[in-house]
């Protein structure tokens, strides 16, 4: 079945009104996404905020209540698994967005890092003490910060502790939601080195939620673009960026910053037609509820959400 497999998953919210409280409506955050991911393998998801990718990455791992839908992880559902202690809430392990937020700024970084060690093992005082500066040296940091707190470390070093933290259970699996987002452009990409290279060292799987292409880019194999709740394209990296198919997907590999002045009239070029067709043609990519039509393959690993011809 795979490492880790998502089947029609959906995730939604309930609208309350009127005097009672009463459910009135929902709002569809996830509206029927599958995806495989294999091991060692790193999976992007993509697209703008709202468009259901951070939701659906808190739904694999138990943060937020599925509505349908199921998820399997080493050919085992977890469906909606929320309990702390269970084994998959240790295989699975999540880096969250903004460095400082998703530490506690009261806490050193002993307590921080040894917190899913507390949880998950019984270590001594000495040994976890032992562990946590191993898991610091790990992630590049001085053994010897252990007894600093958050806001001593720049935004870079704060993400690596969340890191070091994240890896601390030697997970199978970890979600990295927007883990560069919160960071200036000249750390980003320090990081996103240091995170590949914690992969190929610890045989890390990543699923990789981003809103910024180049990021997935730098990252992953395989990608997912989502766009209000649905998917509009997936594919391999390849095909996402040189051969992109939906009007959406076509617009975020347009908006990727120039780097190599040769190709800057190519893409000046790119984008003018881009917009001219999402403003044309965009009827032609969604319902009449501006949702993304079902996915279509056109090759044996990219998949489209177009229309059936009639």
């Amino acid at each position: 079945m795979g490492f880790l497999k998502v089947e029609d998953l959906k995730v939604h919210f309930p609208i309350k009104g009127g005097i009672f409280g009463r459910t009135v409506d929902h709002v569809k955050a996830v509206d029927g996404v599958s995806f495989s991911l294999e091991k060692g393998k790193t999976y992007g998801l993509v697209g703008e905020s709202g468009s259901g990718k951070s939701t659906t990455g808190r739904a694999i791992i138990g943060l937020n209540h599925i509505t349908g839908g199921n998820v399997f992880f080493e050919d085992k559902e977890i469906t909606g698994v929320r309990k702390a202690k269970s084994d998959i809430r240790k295989d699975i392990q999540m880096i969250f967005q903004d460095p400082y937020s998703s530490l506690n700024p009261k806490k050193r970084v002993l307590d921080i890092v040894a917190e899913p060690l507390r949880n998950f093992e019984n270590l001594s005082r000495k040994e976890e003490r032992v562990r946590v500066q191993e898991l610091l040296e790990l992630v590049g940091l001085s053994p010897e910060s252990i007894l600093k707190y958050p806001h001593e470390f720049s935004g870079g070093q704060r993400q690596r502790i969340g890191v070091a933290r994240a890896v601390a259970l030697k997970p199978k699996l970890i979600i990295a939601d927007e883990p560069v987002s919160a960071l200036d452009v000249s750390v980003q990409a320090q990081v996103l080195n240091f995170m590949n290279e914690i992969q190929k060292e610890l045989d890390l799987t990543y699923m990789f939620i981003s809103h910024d292409l180049g990021v997935i880019k730098h990252m992953c194999d395989q990608i997912g673009i989502m766009y209000k709740g649905r998917f509009v394209e997936e594919g391999t990296a390849t095909e996402i960026f040189e051969n992109p198919q939906h009007i959406y997907t076509k617009r975020l590999v347009a908006a990727i910053p120039d780097i190599d002045p040769r190709k800057r009239e190519e893409m000046k070029k790119f984008r003018a037609e881009v917009n001219t067709e999402y403003e044309q043609a965009y009827n032609d990519y969604f319902n009449e509820e501006g949702l993304a039509y079902s996915l279509k393959p056109i090759s044996e690993t990219h998949l489209v959400a177009l229309p059936e011809k009639g």
